[in-house]
């Protein structure tokens, strides 16, 4: 066994870590294109942050369409001046249109995203944003057939500390990736959900929901090409009086870059200042890194955590300063009709494990 550094022995016994602050590769530029996209579907918040991104990013907000008129007027408050279609098939038809975003019920994104890109438009969904095989089968054709992009905004691409790890890792910090193992409760928040989130035949259920970020993370940071789901299992441990809802799944993964282990539950308490405390760990041959991405409970102050132990030291990084180059990659591939942001192989490959996990999944 190789002996530890003075540095890492110091953290054994003293419990300190050094401390460093993210910088470099990551950082954003001034946007180089512009796009005109337009949203359908305002079912979950998250497409705020979607369409705060696209604008950042260069995107022109054309226009917007919901059956929701709450969110609808929310939405037409918080980005005034914003027309409202009367129908989908305006912005569908509308060829200066060239993105299309959506945050409509789960079970209607891959429906919405097919025929978007059969429209010439490429596709941007929040997450699950596909909930059944069929469905996933539908859309590789699609993207096939119309080399348009289906875009799934995973919780990966807006977190700093995230996207800092898969440089080091890509920078060989702690060699061959061999597995990563991933904790992600969730605050149900019972009294604000919509009807369809206790439904999994309209959610796609706790591990394509939820799961779907923990996938994303498995084949990024292994480079798996080809996985496939060892075990499976969901439970409602705690809401029998919702009685198809699941509050709890784990999954194990293994591919051709490495393992994976994660759980998804629906347990945070109260008492934490967050909705849940999400954690990776990546487990190398030469080291390892954990991440808090959300919060660092009675530690360091807001989110974007990094800690990584290494051959030469233990130490702690501060990722909350790096911007995140998901938006402008994502505009710039619009245009360029290339692949920075967002490898599309991957990214269907990561739906494909969790939607296998889902229904291949025992009930506790």
């Amino acid at each position: 066994m190789a002996r530890l550094p003075e540095t890492a022995l110091a953290f054994q016994t003293t419990g300190q870590v050094a401390h460093e602050a993210a910088t470099g590769p990551l950082q954003e530029h001034t946007p180089e294109h512009t796009i005109k996209f337009a949203v359908i579907g305002l079912d979950h918040s998250h497409i705020n942050g979607i369409t705060d991104t696209i604008r950042r990013s260069g995107g022109e907000l054309v226009s917007v369409h919901s059956t929701n008129p709450q969110a609808l007027a929310g939405f037409q408050k918080r980005y005034d001046g914003v027309r409202v279609a009367r129908s989908e098939d305006e912005i569908l038809n509308d060829s200066s249109i060239q993105l299309l975003c959506s945050t409509a019920i789960p079970d209607l994104r891959a429906p919405l995203g097919v025929r978007a890109m059969r429209h010439g438009k490429d596709f941007l969904s929040d997450k699950p944003a596909i909930t059944t095989l069929e469905q996933l089968a539908e859309v590789r054709r699609t993207v096939q057939e119309t080399g348009r992009i289906f875009g799934i905004m995973y919780g990966r691409l807006e977190s700093r500390a995230t996207m800092h790890a898969g440089t080091l890792l890509k920078d060989g910090a702690i060699g061959r990736v061999l597995q990563t193992v991933q904790l992600a409760p969730h605050r149900v928040n019972e009294n604000t959900r919509p009807e369809w989130f206790w439904d999994p035949a309209l959610y796609g259920g706790t591990l394509c929901d939820l799961g779907s970020h923990q996938a994303d993370e498995f084949v990024y940071f292994t480079g798996s090409t080809v996985a496939e789901v060892t075990m499976s299992q969901v439970a409602n441990f705690n809401y029998r009086h919702r009685p198809k809802f699941q509050d709890f799944g784990d999954m194990l993964v293994q591919g051709n870059g490495g393992l994976g282990y994660f759980r998804v539950d629906w347990f945070t308490p109260d008492g934490l200042g967050a909705f849940g405390d999400e954690r990776t760990f990546i487990l190398g041959t030469e080291g390892y890194i954990e991440m808090r991405k959300v919060i660092d409970i009675a530690g360091r102050p807001g989110g974007d955590h990094l800690l990584i132990v290494d051959r030469k030291s233990a130490r702690y990084i501060d990722c909350k300063n790096l911007a995140l180059p998901f938006g402008p990659q994502f505009v710039r591939d619009i245009v360029n009709r290339t692949e920075l942001a967002q490898n599309q192989a991957a990214a269907l490959l990561a739906t494909e494990l969790v939607l296998k996990g889902q229904k291949n999944a025992r009930m506790l």
